[in-house]
């Protein structure tokens, strides 16, 4: 489907009625929206009233000339693009005019058709101006988010793409391990998106029972009083509705979600009158979609409306460069105005760990570092990190040891630590205690003293 360009708004400036006729007719029959005035005050006037996207000014203006009309309208707040036609023009004037922002200059002999191409070169800067501008604004706000503020490249244009996507109403995947933040990202992207004043509504998706996970989505057309319960989807109607760890959703649930995005429509449980789906979904995945959708554990109608725009975040690891601004972040947060500063071996114990809890982890031992602190620094001492740290650079007397290897080691240490207090083990890693749980099996560990 080809969309229609919109009616380029032009201003026409000039002191020849007949040749000022002329382009009137000619640009509007192009599909321009033309307003034309006669001297430099009116086009003042004119320019001060309403948008423009385009100006065509002469040089030999009554009132003001043109190029003072250009100065004046380039220091306006959304200026259009000025093109100047002289028929006299000099180099000097052209130098001057290109100086004070024109666009371009035009002399004679004036080509309609070059005059058309012309508007509309000019209209398509102006739009791409705006754009940037825009998208400047919106990783601005991206970057005062602590948990995605980065100057690690791949991340940054990570975050390039979801200012981009932030404005659309398309469908977004986070991916991620746990703990990178992904949370954190889906409520920047409502702020910025154009259902930032409506409801930023979450789903956990592990923590609900799949028993319970349509009701909760898409509600109950009777409930126990009789009368019909609202699901999370209606409840973001207008606005976002995040689901993290959206392959946890029962099958059945999957198969019900992937349809209501298809079709925009959705059924209350145990109800036959659709209802409009008006929320955009954002969701997030510590898992490959794409594995999981083979594997059978995710439906392929989910997989495939979960496919349009996936954002994938990279772990601390991989973004190690972060680490002393993301600190200095989580440190605002939990001093407000009474920040704690970091020492210099913090810095590096910070640097040189492996992270396998991501952000969350950062954020855990910074606020256990600060407790212990004394007069306002964090000390490599007070963060209570591992003495064997585990990262990339650790070798055995075969080499470097490998990631899964290091993240074995870690958890052991941290259950060994919490004497098997999974809860308290969880939060040292910075992971949930079901995420625990599944490592637990993943490496064979067993409690001290259980039977095998």
């Amino acid at each position: 489907m080809v969309i229609a360009q919109p009616p380029v708004r032009v201003l026409l400036a000039g002191d020849d009625p007949g040749l000022g006729e002329v382009l009137d007719k000619y640009l509007t029959s192009r599909g321009h929206r033309v307003t034309r005035v006669a001297d430099g005050r009116a086009a003042l006037r004119a320019l001060r009233s309403q948008p423009f996207d385009v100006a065509l000014l002469g040089i030999a203006l009554a009132e003001l000339d043109g190029l003072e009309v250009l100065r004046q309208a380039r220091a306006e707040p959304a200026p259009p693009e000025c093109v100047i036609f002289t028929g006299h023009g000099t180099l000097d004037m052209a130098g001057a005019a290109m100086r004070l922002g024109a666009y371009d200059v035009m002399a004679r002999p004036y080509l309609l058709a070059a005059i058309d191409a012309l508007v509309r070169r000019a209209w398509e800067k102006r739009r791409l101006t705006a754009d940037n501008r825009r998208l400047a604004s919106r990783l601005s706000k991206l970057d005062a988010v602590p948990e995605i503020r980065t100057v690690h490249p791949p991340l940054q244009a990570v975050l390039a793409l979801a200012g981009r996507a932030a404005a659309s109403n398309a469908t977004l995947l986070i991916k991620g391990e746990p703990g990178t933040g992904k949370a954190a990202l889906a409520r920047a992207l409502h702020l910025l998106s154009p259902r930032a004043a409506g409801p930023f509504v979450e789903l956990a998706a592990a923590s609900v029972a799949p028993s319970r996970q349509a009701t909760e989505l898409f509600g109950l057309e009777r409930g126990t009083h009789g009368h019909a319960s609202a699901g999370l989807v209606e409840l973001a109607a207008g606005g976002t509705l995040f689901i993290s760890e959206i392959v946890q959703l029962d099958a059945g649930v999957q198969l019900t979600l992937g349809e209501a995005l298809k079709r925009a429509r959705y059924r209350r449980v145990g109800a036959t009158r659709k209802l409009d789906f008006d929320a955009r979904l954002v969701a997030s995945t510590s898992v490959d979609l794409t594995q999981e959708a083979r594997a059978g554990r995710v439906r392929a109608e989910l997989a495939a409306a979960l496919s349009a725009v996936v954002i994938s975040l990279p772990p601390l690891r991989d973004r190690a460069v972060d680490i002393p601004a993301l600190a200095e972040g989580f440190l605002r947060d939990l001093c407000g105005p009474m920040t704690a500063g970091l020492s210099a071996d913090a810095i590096d114990a910070l640097g040189r760990y492996h992270w396998p809890g991501n952000l969350q982890e950062l954020r855990n031992v910074l606020e256990r570092g600060v407790l212990l602190s004394r007069r306002g620094v964090v000390e490599a001492r007070h963060l209570a990190l591992p003495v064997a740290q585990p990262e990339a650079r650790i070798s055995d007397a075969t080499g470097v040891l490998p990631l899964a290897e290091l993240e074995r080691r870690h958890i052991a240490a941290m259950l060994e630590r919490t004497g098997w207090h999974q809860g308290r083990a969880a939060d040292l890693l910075g992971i949930s205690v079901k995420t625990l749980y599944r490592k637990i099996r993943e490496y064979g560990f067993q409690r001290p003293g259980a039977r095998i």
